[in-house]
């Protein structure tokens, strides 16, 4: 009985839902490349982020409301959120590193969860209104964009990592460690063999210099990439079949999307979490 009854009211849900999904002259509007713009220099991407960045505020607000020694309640689930991620990247990056940069590694991995999360809400893309330019073309301008989805955002995450990168290997490693950890030979050498491993040596700090260069582009579309396509598959996918039935399709993959969303977050705060590791490591060698 009682599954009966959920089954009824899902369905009864989601087709409240399907003029919201399916919204605008046509039904359908893809997804474009750029976030577009709204208002002044504000776009639809940008109104996402003020409500994502407004939406933690409201939970760290609740979570330390009631502060208790012996956290119950709210702060016993946001205590745990976090502790999660610190033991996580602890293991990863050790205890001192993961002292020093816990506050952006955290920051940007939930940053960029409830950012796929809130653009996965419905009507996030499907919200807004259609526009004619002077030449008479029709047009549709969504009022919300997945912040993900706009290629400025992501980019803007993965340039300020590589500037802290460089900032954090620096100050952990020295500037001529840091140098040497890029060209100088690996290993103990010495005499002809130390001759003819230095120029082999300086090659390869050559190509870790070019990977260097592409980590941030390549974290740039790697999170963009996933998650625009996302979007724009539950978008072709609701275009398949009449306009009162366009959830159906796309409801399988925009569960799968929710746990897209979790993974694209947390890859990219370990590639960052990985990237820094390896300029940072130094062995057996403990801080004190």
């Amino acid at each position: 009985m009682f599954r009966r009854s959920l089954i009824t009211t899902l369905t009864a849900w989601f087709s409240c839902l399907a003029p919201v999904l399916a919204s605008g002259e046509g039904g359908h509007h893809a997804l474009p490349l750029d976030a577009q713009q709204l208002f002044g220099p504000f776009t639809n991407s940008t109104i996402m982020v003020w409500l994502t960045v407004g939406l933690i505020v409201l939970f760290c607000q609740a979570a330390t409301r009631k502060m208790a020694l012996v956290p119950a309640g709210f702060q016993n689930f946001a205590e745990w959120l976090f502790e999660s991620l610190y033991d996580f990247l602890g293991g990863l990056m050790g205890e001192h590193l993961t002292k020093r940069v816990f506050w952006f590694f955290g920051s940007v991995f939930f940053f960029i969860l409830v950012n796929n999360y809130m653009g996965l809400i419905p009507g996030v893309g499907t919200l807004g209104w259609n526009t004619v330019d002077a030449h008479g073309h029709h047009g549709f301008t969504p009022w919300l964009r997945g912040a993900n989805a706009d290629i400025n955002m992501t980019a803007a995450m993965a340039f300020t990592f590589a500037i802290l990168w460089f900032y954090w290997a620096i100050t952990e490693n020295g500037f001529k460690a840091f140098v040497a950890h890029i060209f100088a030979p690996k290993g103990s050498f010495h005499g002809i063999m130390l001759a003819m491993m230095v120029p082999i040596f300086l090659f390869v700090g050559v190509l870790e210099v070019i990977s260097i260069a592409i980590r941030p582009v390549a974290l740039t579309f790697r999170l963009f990439g996933n998650i625009y396509g996302g979007e724009q598959t539950l978008e072709k996918l609701m275009a398949l079949v009449p306009e009162k039935i366009a959830f159906l399709p796309a409801l399988p993959f925009y569960f799968m999307e929710l746990l897209v969303g979790f993974v694209q977050a947390l890859v990219f705060t370990l590639l960052c979490a990985i990237f820094l590791k390896l300029i940072c490591d130094h062995g057996d060698e403990e801080h004190h």
